[in-house]
């Protein structure tokens, strides 16, 4: 899917909104467990979250860490739950939030599990080992990679917000800027705004008018609205832009809205209420 054909969903639907699908056996619904059978068990509860809340969303994100766990059996039902909304929603975008990052022929093969063998349009990655480590994602046409920039966690404080000195020009000036700075200026000279997007946590939403003077121009995906306590408003405030340029997860407070057998009605209530927020938000700014 490229840019143009994500805005049109986003302007169709009206919403920026992207579900996470971090599905937890010891979180789902009792009785959609399936005894001796974790595929089952976690594809069935993702067919339902997605089916109730497709009209709502413009993109899932499978989190990699709750398939494999679960060894084959979480990877069978990764691959069934990707090729079901493939197959049944085709104009949803699907991220693979795999967070991977290697040296050149590794992210290769990365790349061609995810963008190639299964069905994912984009895929998250760690730029910590620099370009050759990037650039395999960025091969497949209308396929993206998704740079971590400035995440969410506690530890984003450990290395992303680090002040590192930098040696400019001829005359050696001596110029600053955080590490997190410095990946979305050289991540940039890699692809371009239809291949890339970056990952800004919403409780960071302080930093988004910066990073917008970074990547004016680009998708970010903002997980943190929801369970993490980031604020909706703030994020489109400062990240948003002519083309919208946001994607917002949300995963826990709509997946697991409620664990009674009507988990899926819930879930779908909770996104329909997001949507709203979105839509105030899109035609405020006269994006739709």
């Amino acid at each position: 899917m490229n840019k143009q054909e994500l805005f049109e969903q986003i302007k169709k639907k009206r919403s920026f909104l992207c579900v996470g699908l971090d599905t937890d056996l010891n979180k789902i619904p009792k009785h959609m467990l399936i005894e001796d059978d974790p595929e089952s068990s976690i594809f069935n509860f993702n067919k339902a979250i997605v089916d109730a809340t497709a009209p709502y969303v413009v993109a899932y994100k499978p989190n990699l860490a709750f398939y494999e766990c679960y060894g084959s059996d979480g990877w069978r039902a990764l691959e069934r739950t990707a090729r079901y909304i493939v197959d049944n929603y085709p104009d949803i975008f699907l991220i693979a939030d795999a967070k991977r990052g290697d040296i050149g022929n590794t992210s290769t093969m990365y790349a061609k599990a995810f963008l190639q063998r299964m069905p994912f349009d984009a895929i998250t990655v760690a730029p910590y080992m620099g370009e050759d480590s990037v650039t395999p994602f960025l091969q497949f046409p209308g396929k993206w990679a998704i740079i971590l920039a400035l995440t969410s966690n506690k530890g984003s404080f450990d290395f992303q917000q680090r002040i590192i000195d930098l040696q400019l020009g001829e005359k050696k000036e001596e110029k600053w800027e955080f590490v997190y700075q410095t990946v979305l200026r050289k991540s940039q000279t890699w692809g371009t705004s239809d291949n890339i997007m970056y990952v800004v946590g919403a409780t960071k939403a302080e930093h988004l008018e910066t990073i917008r003077k970074f990547v004016p121009n680009h998708f970010l995906l903002i997980p943190g609205v929801g369970a993490q306590g980031g604020s909706l408003q703030e994020v489109a405030k400062y990240g948003l832009t002519n083309e919208c340029g946001l994607l917002v997860n949300n995963s826990r407070a709509i997946i697991y809205a409620s664990d009674d057998e009507n988990f899926a009605i819930v879930a779908k209530t909770k996104a329909m209420e997001m949507q709203v927020e979105m839509e105030l938000i899109l035609l405020e700014k006269n994006i739709i």
